[in-house]
């Protein structure tokens, strides 16, 4: 049989109804309520079974219902008003445009993003971020150039056997169907982009653009023509394949993106990016074909990499190293080294970059976290915790310094509010915020009408909360009758499913990634419990699961197989279901629809979490471990902390102290607060939850505040060093930097000493002592230098807690040993145990932190510290 060619026949508008194909192609439909009622009464029928997706169904609606529309005059004044509405807001000035000192693009890389459900690019809680944060800038009006790959197979899609097994399909995706189009050159033909494989191979890529409000997401695509079977496969599935299958794509995502982002520049007349921002490390070859590119201009492999670190940031979202991409150098190497992607950069230099060299490293694997570090000036992790976790985790590239100075930061997470506030509850702060549009009182300029919910009454709260229940119940049970389906049950087995959960019962639900360490089945260490709880003749509680196991992660889908067994009990099918197929739709109905959302992870190995911020923006409060955002937040009042046995090496022990510690909280605190109705019928402990869950929270988890955030602390310091580091400047700060590391085993502070303390020598509140410090430079000069004064309270291991620090003066010329004397004071602010120390950094005005070397010297062991205490 001759090969199949597949084509898609796209339906052709009438002039009057022209507009909806524009509003169809940008994506703030599906964030943008008004827009998405517009479509919906296209053909109400039609939207459902298009499942919300604007593209697939204007390619059903039939001609004669095209007709009828194309002349009601009310449809299109509705049409027109929408429409007008779109173009305002892609035009007219927003936040953004109303700072100074900004950078004039950035870009943003990702393995996926998570916009749509009709843009399948996403697996879970990175894609989902990457999403909200291209959402949030739009709404601000930052500048931003979002980069990914189009996957032909996105992840996959869920089902179960009858036995319970998670079982993996893979629909194709045919981008003439998607809410995307080809860049297209000046004359027409397709954007591409190409990389120069091993063996004379190419890997070729159209380029095709997303509009995702203000900002153009680009994907990259191989399965074009041209490409041998092995190219055509690299953008096949997300985390799919094998090592050298996943090193394709990440070259692709990083080498291939900036090549895209520059054709896009060059097309459309966008600005060229000053910032560029590694969502993780997957996206790490950016940074060098950057160096790359800037090598053709003349400048050296040193040089190069100062510009290119000025201006890029890396964002870290693991906890863990197993969660990093590490590569055999050998297979980078032959990739990126002789014949391969790079010629003219030095591929030795490169295998450096990505060389573990910590202690417990392996000399012989490449790993991309390491890299992205080493090619971004700045990186931060995404809750306060994660931040905090990361310098633990990353201490060894930075070598002597304490975890607290290294220069990890940390920004928190949020998420899209108009993208996953149900419409009711938007409605509801509408009405009493006296906003025009309910959209308008969750979105970015309107953070404040939070509070406007103070003023709902008790029983309109209450009555939302029931309708958004109910409807999450109605949902449940349509999807369980299909899954069932699946799993081969016919029609007159399955009437049980319209009983199943009850829109009066407290409703919990917990849904997300299947790795082990998120312990979907910790709910079940003790099942007669938990089904006491699940049957309460007064105080009933019903939960709602859902979650996917990676494809090669036996252990998450045995995960699942043991809760799927569970929920099919005929005892508690009623009132605990598994959903399989868990999804941006799915989601959009289960946050609004439970009061409580589960979340027990192992502390500290949940980045952020955003899940619970969905719920907690619905009215949904928490129930989880002090781990990622959570950690950060939780008041006493906005939810429930579950206690944990932190530090317990006895994994199981730990399980099941946890377990016990989830089900007290859930029979003596969670269920009572639910149950008890005050005298007007409703529980107004559980709703003063409730309204202080989004009057407080509401402000603090929106993606607007995280985009700000990522603006105001690191996007515009980057695009400053980034202009700062250019040519001669970028080849001065690396000859800088190449002095100060030859130099550096010569730089000691030799001894440090301090005046008498006032006349009594007693140390006292408020008395103030002189210090000397004798410090040998080498060949460097006192403005290669920063000498610094800590001092502040102590462990009890003599170790300074929260230090404060100043630096210490030159106090005139070496003596004749060479040494350079410093001199400061140090005031005895603090009573208990204080203590000080001295320590000597490289500075340099281009450098963003004393720290960005990895290079300190502090005095001998025996003068390392001084402590005492203070009275």
């Amino acid at each position: 049989m001759k090969a199949i060619r597949r084509f898609t026949v796209r339906t052709v508008l009438p002039e009057p109804l022209r507009p909806l194909g524009e509003l169809a192609q940008n994506l703030r439909w599906s964030w943008h309520q008004e827009t998405r009622e517009l479509f919906r009464d296209v053909d109400p029928e039609g939207w459902r079974a298009a499942q919300g997706d604007p593209v697939r169904l204007l390619g059903a609606v039939s001609k004669e219902r095209l007709s009828g529309l194309a002349a009601d005059r009310r449809f299109l004044r509705r049409l027109a008003a929408v429409a007008e509405d779109l173009a305002d807001y892609t035009t007219n000035p927003r936040w953004y445009q109303q700072q100074s000192d900004l950078p004039a693009a950035i870009a943003y890389f990702s393995p996926e993003f998570g916009i749509t459900s009709a843009l399948p690019q996403y697996s879970g809680g990175l894609g989902i971020l990457a999403g909200d944060h291209l959402k949030a800038a739009s709404d601000l009006g930052v500048p931003l150039i979002g980069v990914g790959l189009l996957y032909r197979h996105g992840y996959f899609r869920q089902s179960l056997s009858r036995e319970g097994w998670q079982q993996e399909t893979y629909p194709v995706l045919d981008p003439n169907s998607l809410p995307v189009g080809p860049l297209r050159e000046a004359d027409g033909t397709p954007a591409e982009v190409a990389l120069t494989l091993t063996d004379g191979r190419t890997l070729r890529a159209r380029i095709w653009k997303a509009q995702v409000g203000r900002v153009p997401l680009l994907l990259l695509d191989s399965d074009v023509e041209g490409n041998q079977l092995a190219e055509r496969d690299v953008t096949d599935r997300l985390y799919g394949g094998g090592s050298e299958h996943r090193l394709l794509q990440e070259m692709l995502l990083g080498i291939g993106g900036v090549r895209a982002v520059r054709a896009y520049c060059r097309i459309t007349g966008h600005p060229d990016p000053e910032v560029f921002h590694t969502n993780e490390g997957h996206a790490g070859f950016l940074g060098l074909e950057r160096i790359r590119e800037l090598s053709l201009e003349g400048l050296g492999f040193d040089a190069a990499l100062e510009a290119v670190r000025a201006g890029t940031l890396f964002t870290t979202h693991t906890p863990v190293p197993a969660g990093i991409d590490r590569f055999d150098r050998e297979l980078v190497g032959r990739h990126l080294g002789d014949g391969g992607e790079l010629p003219g950069v030095d591929i030795g230099r490169i295998l450096e970059l990505g060389r573990e060299t910590y202690p417990g490293g392996d000399p012989n694997l490449f790993n991309m976290a390491v890299m992205g570090l080493r090619l971004a000036q700045r990186a931060n992790g995404v809750s306060t915790l994660h931040g905090a976790v990361s310098r633990e985790m990353f201490a060894g590239l930075w070598p002597g310094f304490d975890p607290v100075d290294v220069p990890i930061t940390s920004i928190t997470n949020g998420v899209h509010a108009p993208t996953w506030v149900a419409p009711e509850v938007q409605a509801l702060a509408a009405r009493h915020s006296g906003t025009q549009a309910a959209e308008d009182a969750v979105t970015i300029g309107g953070e404040d009408r939070w509070d406007a919910v103070d003023g709902a009454p008790d029983t309109a709260i209450w009555e939302l909360r029931r309708e958004l229940r109910e409807q999450l119940v109605e949902d449940v049970r349509r999807r369980l009758r299909a899954s069932w389906r699946q799993r081969g049950a016919g029609d007159a087995e399955l009437g049980w499913t319209d009983q199943v959960l009850d829109p009066d019962v407290l409703t919990i639900g917990f849904a997300r990634r299947v790795p082990s360490y998120k312990r979907l089945t910790l709910m079940l260490r003790d099942q007669d419990r938990l089904r006491s709880m699940l049957l309460h003749p007064e105080r009933p509680i019903q939960i709602v699961v859902a979650g996917k196991a990676h494809p090669a992660d036996d252990g998450g889908k045995r995960l699942v197989q043991e809760l799927v067994r569970f929920t099919d009990d005929p005892r508690v099918r009623h009132r605990i279901v598994f959903l399989p197929d868990y999804d941006m739709r799915m989601a959009r109905r289960l946050y609004p629809g439970c009061d409580v959302w589960l979340n027990n992870p192992l502390r500290p190995l949940e980045a952020c979490g955003t899940s619970g911020m969905k719920a907690a923006l619905n009215g949904c409060l928490n129930l989880s471990v002090l781990d990622g955002w959570w950690d950060e937040w939780f008041d006493g009042d906005n939810g429930w902390a579950i206690p944990t046995a932190d530090g317990l090496s006895d994994e199981d022990r730990r399980d099941q102290l946890e377990a016990a510690a989830l089900y007290e909280l859930l029979e003596n605190q969670v269920a009572p607060r639910f149950y008890d109705h005050g005298p007007q019928g409703v529980p107004q402990r559980w709703i003063e939850m409730v309204r202080h869950t989004l009057t407080t929270l509401g402000p603090k988890v929106l993606a607007g505040r995280m985009v700000r955030d990522y603006v105001n602390e690191l996007y515009a310091p980057a695009a400053r060093s980034h202009r700062a580091v250019q040519g001669a400047a970028a080849a001065e700060l690396a000859d800088w930097k190449g002095r100060v590391r030859q130099q550096w085993p010569q730089v000691a502070v030799d001894h440090v000493e301090t005046g008498p303390v006032d006349e009594g020598g007693t140390p006292e509140l408020g008395s103030t002592l002189s210090l000397r410090a004798q410090v040998s430079l080498g060949g460097l000069d006192p403005a290669d230098v920063d000498v610094q004064l800590l001092s502040g309270r102590v462990d009890a291991a003599d170790r300074l807690t929260t230090p404060s620090v100043v630096s210490l003066k030159p106090a005139g010329r070496p003596d004749d040993t060479g040494r350079h004397q410093y001199e400061g004071q140090l005031t005895l602010d603090r009573t208990g145990a204080f203590g000080y120390t001295v320590r000597v950094l490289p500075s340099h005005r281009l450098l963003a932190t004393p720290a960005e070397l990895g290079l300190m010297a502090v005095p001998p062991e025996t003068e390392g510290m001084t402590a005492g205490v203070l009275r």
